[in-house]
């Protein structure tokens, strides 16, 4: 009995201690972007959509994206048909359609989905320093990736890539080295 208790004790530690991403709304990722610039990615998601889970505990819950994404980038949560309302860029973003009975299932686009001109989910919408899109990447990403996306907006190298042909030689010189 005592064996299990202690068994029980280590694994609710590690689950307490497991890094996540430390998510925070797109306004305080703007005004963070004020003290101390960093890029902004946007996980942009709906509660119905099968692949947003999946992209949620698979990819960034995994170790490495965790780790990147908390030094590198502000990270927000934005639900596209849900009802909050957000201040961006000196307009007021709201989703005057939404009906809370269909909170669970599809529903109107928020007004910021159709500003970020999101078309499926999940996409991720990376904002520069000053909050200006810089990409939406859409459909499910595996960590590695996603780590393409993440190490090339970083390092800025997006500005040099204006034709398919060069995306294309990135991505094939591209090595990842975060574990899947």
């Amino acid at each position: 009995m005592k064996k299990i208790l202690l068994l029980l004790a280590v694994f609710v530690t590690v689950l307490t201690n497991a890094q996540e991403i430390k998510w925070v709304t797109l306004e305080e990722a703007v005004t963070l972007q004020k003290k101390a610039p960093k890029k902004i990615m946007i996980d942009v998601y709906t509660n119905w959509c099968g692949p947003c889970k999946a992209l949620d505990k698979n990819t960034f819950h995994n170790e490495d994206v965790v780790n990147y994404v908390n030094e590198h980038y502000y990270a927000v949560k934005f639900n596209a048909e849900g009802n909050d309302k957000i201040d961006y860029k000196g307009k007021t973003f709201t989703n005057p359609n939404y009906n809370p009975a269909n909170a669970n299932r599809r529903n109107s686009a928020h007004e910021l989905s159709r500003y970020f001109q999101i078309q499926a989910y999940p996409t991720i919408v990376f904002l520069d320093e000053k909050g200006d899109v810089i990409a939406p990447i859409r459909d499910y990403k595996k960590p590695q990736e996603l780590e393409l996306y993440l190490k090339m907006f970083k390092k800025d190298e997006h500005i040099e890539i204006d034709t398919q042909e060069k995306f294309n030689v990135y991505y094939k010189a591209f090595k990842p080295e975060f574990k899947g």
